[in-house]
């Protein structure tokens, strides 16, 4: 995610922030710009934004900014509309009356927004139920019920669900520590889900990819109810690491996908952050690894997307080491798996309007650089740090809902 700043003080800001801590301005997220701007008081619940792109446009709040306190959206001020676009994609929320729900519901909601920065830079259709409702994407945020039913954080024809559980840090890292993973996150797991949602969008039913998928991750028309109770079963092949970029992601071909898609998606993200730093590696040893590159990533072609890669991997796990902390990369990545990055890379240039044409004509070749190797501390799974947002405190809750309430519990396929 590139960089922000303050429009009336140039104080830099964060994504997720609601005021410049210099000069107290209102900050909020204008989706049509892709910036977040200042805002000075028009009056009547109306903002004027003070981004040299906004012209000085009216915009309102999303209902879930000035009412609810968990989004920093802005809606032009002509707008029928309440709720923002990224909170119209949310259908269910949690039960708010419950203790430290609105906080987990916070959580979500700051990591779908984040997930939506991304797809929205690589140039992807991020169509809601109202603008198709046979196959839009919507999520519900639920919670397990007071009878013992299992809520299953999963997707399922463009609706996905998440367990409000996994956004209290404490369960999500028991839960990372007994499934083995190098680290478990909430953006991580919108990341995934999506990455089923866009195999049915642009992989299943396009013949122009969906043999070449077949032959990188196999096939996904294998039953996939045998291949779960096989995977929590038997576990990962012992060589899983030479050709999947998670244990997981060997239970089926679908998981495959989503875990390399999810993957796929963390590596553009945090390129997009160093460039926009414009953060450069150059060590004094000639034999240690450079970056100076500093292409936009929906301009980068994938050999230049990893060319980076490894040097600001490296870089990132040397700093987390000097903090004491574990890997923030505690990866290796096989030759079989950049395969798959690279096919993941070339299924989102053809469908994004961004991206490189010159690589969205033909299918992903099946030959593959050499691995890219990550250090790591050891051989055990390792987390990598999460630098959390507390939200700000709550105002009380208001009679008209910010989106619909808590549905019953329920499972969804494609479950993780």
């Amino acid at each position: 995610m590139k960089t922000f700043h303050c429009n009336r003080c140039s104080h830099l800001v964060f994504y997720e922030n609601v005021r410049c801590e210099r000069c107290e301005a209102l900050l909020g997220y204008v989706p049509e710009l892709a910036e977040i701007s200042a805002f000075e008081d028009a009056g009547e619940g109306r903002w004027r934004s003070l981004h040299p792109r906004g012209e000085g446009a009216l915009f309102r709040q999303c209902h879930n900014y000035a009412v609810e306190n968990v989004c920093n959206w802005m809606i032009p001020a002509d707008s029928p509309d309440t709720l923002c676009r990224a909170c119209q994609l949310t259908r269910t929320i949690p039960n708010l009356s419950a203790p430290d729900n609105r906080l987990y519901w916070y959580r979500l909601e700051m990591a779908k927004r984040r997930l939506l920065y991304t797809l929205a830079a690589l140039g992807l259709d991020v169509p809601s139920r109202k603008d198709d409702p046979e196959s839009g994407l919507a999520f519900e945020f639920l919670e397990d019920g007071g009878d013992g039913e299992r809520v299953m954080t999963g997707h399922d024809n463009g609706l996905i669900t998440l367990n409000i559980a996994e956004a209290e840090d404490a369960y999500r890292e028991k839960v990372r520590s007994a499934m083995g993973e190098p680290y478990r996150t909430l953006l991580g797991h919108f990341r995934h889900e999506t990455g089923h949602y866009y195999f049915s969008q642009l992989v299943e039913n396009d013949p122009r990819w969906l043999e070449p998928y077949r032959k990188l991750f196999g096939d996904e028309r294998a039953d996939y109810g045998e291949a779960l109770t096989a995977y929590y079963r038997d576990g990962a092949p012992k060589d899983w690491q030479g050709s999947y970029i998670s244990a997981y992601a060997t239970m089926h071909p679908w998981e495959d996908w989503a875990e390399t898609w999810a993957h796929y998606m963390l590596i553009v993200d945090v390129l997009d952050t160093s460039t926009s730093y414009g953060l450069a590696l150059l060590p004094d040893d000639p034999s240690e690894p450079t970056l100076t590159d500093r292409t936009p990533i929906e301009d980068a072609s994938f050999e230049n997307l990893m060319k980076r890669w490894f040097p600001l991997t490296y870089a990132l796990n040397s700093l987390n080491r000097s903090l004491g902390m574990p890997d923030g990369y505690p990866f290796t990545l096989a030759s079989p798996v950049v395969d798959k990055l690279r096919f993941v890379h070339r299924v989102i240039a053809a469908a994004g309007d961004k991206t490189q044409p010159r690589e969205a004509a033909k299918p992903a070749p099946l030959s593959a650089p050499q691995p890219v190797a990550q250090p790591m501390m050891s051989q055990e799974p390792v987390q990598a740090p999460v630098m959390q947002t507390i939200a700000p405190s709550a105002p009380p809750l208001q009679s008209e809902p910010a989106a619909v309430k808590a549905a019953p519990a329920k499972r969804a396929t494609r479950r993780r």
